[in-house]
């Protein structure tokens, strides 16, 4: 009875959906505002009732009950707890189901504390959420039910795939889907300003908090995500421009732009128009990201559906969706006014620059990614799309983008003057000059995007430094040391892939037990390959002994095999030194009895995830700060 248990809170919920667009529709026509009041109770209930169906199915995979469609086809007895649990979103029903859940639990987040807004514009706002709800219920039920039965119950289940037993799984999903419906949240609210005619500081004050969770959501999937892929492929490479991982870096693109975007319409009432579409277009690229995942146009390790019938749903709610807040934006456009006025040389002015060169990059971006799909819609004819497109396209504007970033916070906001912005740029300018000449002596070599990547990345760091200057520490608003945070982190990354880009060393070699190959400073001996089993694996794994100097260390990479379902992965094996990783793959036997190795030494590759995770802690206390002083500023009026 679990299972009709979750299908019949998933239905309740779908009606609290429909009632709450009922009844916010209702409220917000003239002289109806008392049916209002049971908006905000059912946005709560009906989070609660989708928490109690998610948590249900996860107790179905956790009992391994093989009466249910999802479970046999997803899981097995054998798996461990761990792959139990996280495998209930490893597949395109159950990640829909968490999609709504987090979705239905955010709306009911909105409900109990948002209080910034009117109560108009958060009906509003309630009834846009329920909308995008009651598609998504609307899919699961119709489409994607995750509670369906299997009559007569299989004997064990087809397991989980392979590639996605690792605890990455636990983790990535549910932060990404966490971002993308963070971002849902913003679409509604712009929605409910459009609607309310509501468009201004109030309102992006009230939004900001969600844009700020979303996208510290997003960059830590992506960077939990771009670590998992980079041991988990044994590939060596931390990123694949694969169209899936396009399909998260878009709405982060998005919601970076929306992010600061919002930021001066909340602090200088700017950007009003601007904003509101950035909202749309943020919520698009999640919307987008979903189609590309579970229509089954795609050939990933990422995807999950391959029912077209399936992505036709889901692209029919794109459509509904955002050309409905199209439409509406066009009719409500001429009411938002226009805002503050400000200099191109001011702070907001670079944080339009910061907007328009993300939007470029989020174009080349969503262009290589959907074009090879449309051309082999059109004309049947199959071509990709690879790194040297995005890197020779996307490359320079992220430079240049990255130049800005140190700039804009050394301007002032409304108005600055040039050659006092670049007397303030004197240290940044003088660090990024001096590596560029030590990096010229001493590595020639590399390449123009690597040594400018570097340099910036230097620059970068000594500008996101400069809100700190000449200021009292302890007295520094959490948000600003946010900001700093996140604008280091990014040097920090930028410097990992230029250093990663540079310096890396590889090789290629078939060895015999006992031989000896040479990468980097490393000298890799291959000792032994012995057959072993895991709890639902097998494998043969070699013993490497690689040796620097004086130091030795013990590296076991893998060959497993699967048998449910069957297939064969490798496991790399990783040692993390502090100035990088050395990093191997066992492959096959060949005729001749040699073991095929990939060997790999990646100079500072770890300030990659180290730089993601700084801008992911900058995000949160940017969070916490504005938090804080909001908290603060209504405690003051509440004892005035």
């Amino acid at each position: 009875m679990i299972a009709e248990a979750g299908l019949a809170a998933l239905w309740l919920a779908a009606a609290l959906a429909l009632l709450q667009l009922v009844m916010g529709a209702v409220a917000l026509t003239p002289g109806r505002a008392e049916a209002g009041a049971v908006v905000r109770p059912v946005a709560i209930v009906q989070g609660l009732l989708t928490l109690a169906a998610f948590l249900l199915l996860i107790w179905l995979f956790v009992i391994s009950d093989m009466s249910v469609k999802l479970v046999a086809s997803h899981s097995n007895s054998a798996k461990p707890l761990l792959y139990k649990v996280a495998g209930t979103w490893g597949n395109h029903e159950g990640s829909m189901l968490l999609w709504v859940t987090i979705l239905g639990v955010a709306g009911a987040a909105v409900a109990i504390f948002e209080r910034r807004t009117s109560e108009r514009m958060m009906i509003a706002t309630l009834a846009a959420q329920a909308a995008i709800g009651l598609g998504f219920f609307a899919f699961l039920l119709f489409s994607s039910n995750p509670f369906e039965r299997l009559i007569p119950a299989a004997a064990d289940g087809q397991g989980l795939n392979p590639l996605l037993q690792d605890p990455g799984l636990a983790f990535h999903p549910p932060t990404l889907y966490l971002g993308y419906v963070g971002l849902s949240v913003a679409f509604s609210f712009a929605v409910g300003a459009l609607v309310t005619r509501e468009v201004n500081a109030a309102f992006a004050r009230a939004m900001r908090p969600w844009v700020l969770a979303a996208w510290i959501f997003l960059t830590l999937g992506i960077t939990a995500g771009s670590y998992w892929a980079y041991y988990e492929l044994g590939w060596g490479g931390w990123w694949f421009w694969d169209p899936v991982e396009n399909a998260s870096l878009m709405p982060w693109l998005a919601a970076t732009a929306l992010l600061h975007s919002v930021t001066v319409l909340a602090t200088r009432d700017s950007l009003r128009a601007w904003t509101v579409m950035l909202a749309v277009v943020a919520f698009s690229m999640s919307m987008v990201g979903t189609f590309l995942v579970r229509s089954g146009i795609l050939t990933s390790v990422h995807a999950f559906a391959v029912d077209p019938e399936r992505g036709s749903f889901i692209l029919a709610l794109l459509a509904i969706y955002i050309g409905g807040a199209l439409a509406l934006f066009g009719l409500r456009i001429a009411t938002v006014k226009e805002g503050t006025q400000f200099d191109p040389v001011s702070r907001e002015g670079a944080l339009v620059a910061n907007n328009l060169l993300l939007s470029a990059i989020l174009g080349i971006v969503f262009v290589g990614t959907l074009y090879p799909l449309f051309a082999e819609a059109v004309s049947g004819e199959k071509l990709s799309v690879g790194p040297p497109y995005f890197n020779s396209a996307a490359g320079p504007i992220t430079l240049v983008l990255v130049a800005l970033m140190a700039a804009g916070p050394l301007m002032r906001w409304r108005r600055d003057q040039f050659a006092i912005v670049i007397r303030r740029l004197a240290l940044p300018i003088f660090a990024t000059a001096l590596v560029l000449l030590l990096v010229v002596i001493f590595a020639p070599g590399i390449g123009i995007f690597p040594l400018l990547g570097l340099v910036l990345a230097i620059g970068v760091g000594a500008g996101s430094m400069a809100p700190l200057w000449g200021r009292n520490l302890r007295r520094t608003p959490l948000f600003t040391w946010g900001m700093v945070t996140a604008h280091l982190g990014i040097a920090v990354a930028l410097a990992g892939m230029a250093c990663e880009s540079a310096f890396t060393k590889e090789a290629l070699a078939a060895v015999r037990i006992g031989e000896t190959r040479e990468v980097g400073p490393f000298k890799v001996r291959l000792d032994a390959v012995e057959p072993i089993a895991g709890p639902n694996w097998t494998a043969l794994e070699a013993t490497l002994v690689a040796t620097r100097g004086s130091s030795t260390v013990v590296m076991k990479p893998q060959a497993r095999m699967f048998p449910n379902p069957p297939t064969e992965t490798n496991e790399s094996a990783i040692s993390t030194r502090w100035n990088g990783q050395l990093y191997t793959v066992l492959g096959k036997q060949d005729e001749d009895g040699r073991w095929q190795l990939r060997l790999w030494w990646k100079p500072f590759v770890t300030l990659i995830w180290l730089g993601g995770g700084m801008i992911a802690l900058g995000g949160l206390l940017s969070l916490l700060g504005r938090v804080r002083r909001e908290r603060r500023y209504h405690d003051r009026i509440a004892y005035a």
